[in-house]
């Protein structure tokens, strides 16, 4: 097995942290972003009971019957503010939909006009007020977190620390709550159907709230699969495609997966809370000019995130 460069970083140190600390944090979060795409964060914002509330509502969410969780699907939103139920969404290449229901929360945009196109109002859930409220907040203190490390990275790339800023505030950012729900009959579902199929995200960066159970896998340079285990307390955090476009692959995109449990789990649930860091639509992802030169020429065609975004989202079956 390789050695996998996934550091586990003080986020403080980078937001707090003395000139040293603060360098420090900048360089080893862009070697491991470098190199694995992944690390996990300590002291990020979020308190211990916070985040066993969100994982109490999201699983009172779940527990909901199918009819009242299908009051808040919208097909014409493709999956970006409520409901997706079974069977919609799968990994790019992959023929099989992934073992999973999920809800996404969008941005709530402040200070500047907006269209309800671009960003609709997040539906209300009735009949548990607190998941509204619960998932609202990690949202907000995910955003935060998501925004000092894009200033890390910044300064990595040898642009001004508040690059990003223009592009994430009020940006198009989703949280998403997972529910990979059980398999009473393992039998009866496809050989190649997986919990998550292997996949890169879409975005600048994600931001993962340790999940209920282990399962999350990335894969080497090396083209094995490596367990991500991060104390349960930590985030765990990821380049996106965005990202290493914009960076002409100097920050990579890691291949990652969800895998099934040991058959004597499949009847048990798994829950997950990812936020995904997006900017705006308008967004240029051309290459930054610094990351390509003779060694490293250009290796992607210019696109707004928007336009990536809304070619993904075709690609992995949520819009048509």
């Amino acid at each position: 097995m390789a050695l996998v460069n996934i550091p586990r970083l003080d986020l403080q140190h980078y937001t707090e942290g003395t000139a040293e600390q603060r360098q420090q944090f900048v360089q080893d979060i862009g070697k491991a972003f470098n190199e694995t795409g992944f690390v996990t964060i300590a002291n990020h914002g979020l308190s211990n009971e916070l985040i066993d509330e969100l994982y109490q509502v999201v699983k009172a969410f779940f527990e909901q019957p199918s009819d009242i969780k299908g009051k808040y699907e919208f097909p014409e939103l493709a999956g970006q503010r409520g409901y997706t139920s079974k069977g919609k969404e799968k990994a790019k290449d992959s023929k099989t939909p992934d073992l999973k229901e999920f809800w996404q929360r969008g941005q709530t945009i402040v200070g500047e006009e907006y269209s309800k196109a671009d960003f609709p109002d997040n539906p209300q859930v009735e009949e548990l007020p607190r998941f509204n409220e619960v998932t609202a907040e990690i949202y907000k203190k995910l955003e935060d977190a998501g925004r000092n490390l894009l200033k890390a990275i910044a300064t990595y790339l040898n642009l001004p620390e508040d690059y990003f800023e223009q592009y994430v505030i009020n940006g198009n950012s989703i949280l998403r709550a997972i529910h990979y729900f059980p398999i009473e009959n393992p039998d009866s579902i496809p050989a190649d159907a997986v919990r998550a199929g292997a996949h890169e995200d879409i975005n600048l960066i994600t931001l993962l709230i340790g999940a209920s159970a282990d399962g999350l896998e990335v894969l080497t340079k090396d083209g094995e699969w490596f367990a991500i285990k991060a104390k349960g307390e930590d985030i765990v955090v990821n380049v996106g495609d965005m990202l290493q476009r914009l960076t002409n692959n100097k920050l990579k995109s890691t291949t990652h997966r969800v895998v099934n449990p040991p058959r004597e789990l499949m009847k048990t649930s798994r829950y997950s809370v990812p936020f995904f860091l997006h900017p705006k639509s308008s967004m240029s992802l051309a290459s930054l000019e610094s990351c390509i030169d003779a060694e490293h020429p250009k290796a992607y065609e210019d696109y707004t995130a928007g336009e990536y975004l809304d070619e993904r989202l075709r690609e992995i079956g949520l819009k048509m």
